[in-house]
């Protein structure tokens, strides 16, 4: 049976996920929704099953997919989100799943009452340095970790906009809390500390801040500590340190050193991570087994509790609970 698959988005992201499910057996793109009719005639270009709308609902009515890819900016979730919950059609959702908690929420509670197949795409935890960082902390005792997402500004408007992004932290640092929760478990406490610092002055219309650090507290005991800035005019640091008894694990967006005393051990990442979800979520979509899916949309509300509390605890300069 063909699978046929609607994208939602004209974006970067949209292309590379219609460009690996086009290379799959049994899948193929039925439409992509763009936010003018223009967009998405440019979109479908190259995609000969494809074709182009400017509204979601006429696109599920008309072209009836088996699961919608979510590729929009996070100011633009929601509505599309609750009209796949009530057709009961499973999505796959970019991160993050809004600027705020109220919406998702909501849909997170009607996806957990209808059982419907869901997917974030938290790449990160489909490396193959996630999947040997994981194997290897198993045996070691975990102390601490350190986190960062250290680059420019991306130049798109609604990015420097705190409602059109939420900000860097829940925008794009996400990805390191998301890694952190995956690895060393669940978190109690969040306290942080964000400014503005140059891009203010350098860029119009900037509300978001510029560096921010949070302090995390983990339900195992482990502290760490998760620092973002978009001041620099290009990416510098992106990843996470783990420091345990045995030495430092450090995951980096394309590999793995493990330090111990005495020597250093490298891991390349081999496999495609946008790949490896991708066929996760199209194998749950064909059978309903949906073990192969690292993170669901209920799994990434608990990331993003973290992150709306790290902003909350910087506005009012006090620790927040998380769940509270």
């Amino acid at each position: 049976m063909t699978l046929r698959i609607g994208i939602v988005g004209t974006g970067w992201f949209s292309k590379i996920h219609a460009d690996l499910l086009t290379s799959m057996d049994g899948v193929q793109i039925a439409a992509f929704v763009g936010t003018s009719q223009e967009k998405a005639e440019q979109a479908v270009q190259g995609y000969a099953t494809a074709r182009a709308y400017s509204n979601v609902e006429h696109m599920l009515d008309e072209t009836k997919p088996d699961a919608v890819y979510i590729c929009v900016p996070p100011f633009a979730h929601g509505e599309i989100e609750s009209q796949l919950v009530r057709r009961g059609i499973p999505f796959l959702v970019e991160k993050p799943l809004g600027t705020n908690l109220d919406r998702p929420r909501q849909i997170m509670l009607e996806i957990k009452k209808s059982g419907l197949i869901t997917s974030a795409g938290y790449h990160f935890r489909y490396t193959d340095a996630a999947s040997k960082a994981a194997e290897i902390l198993e045996s070691r005792r975990i102390g601490m970790a350190l986190g960062y997402w250290m680059g420019d500004m991306p130049q798109v408007y609604w990015w420097r906009q705190q409602e059109g992004s939420g900000g860097q932290f829940i925008e794009q640092t996400t990805h390191m809390v998301d890694l952190l929760r995956c690895l060393l478990g669940e978190v109690d406490e969040v306290y942080a500390a964000f400014a503005h610092r140059a891009m203010k002055d350098l860029h119009e219309g900037v509300t978001v801040h510029d560096v921010g650090t949070a302090t995390l507290k983990l339900k195992s005991g482990a502290v760490a500590t998760i620092s973002n800035t978009c001041v620099l005019p290009e990416a510098e640091k992106i990843g996470l340190s783990i420091y345990t008894e045995q030495g430092v694990i450090e995951i980096h967006p394309d590999k793995l050193m493990v330090k111990e005393k005495g020597k250093t051990t490298e891991y390349r990442n081999a496999a495609n991570p946008y790949l490896r979800e991708n066929e996760a979520f199209i194998h749950a979509v064909r059978t309903g087994d949906a073990s192969g899916i690292l993170s669901t949309y209920e799994d990434a509300f608990k990331t993003m509790e973290i992150t709306c509390a790290a902003l909350q605890s910087a506005e009012t300069g006090v620790p927040v609970k998380i769940g509270e």
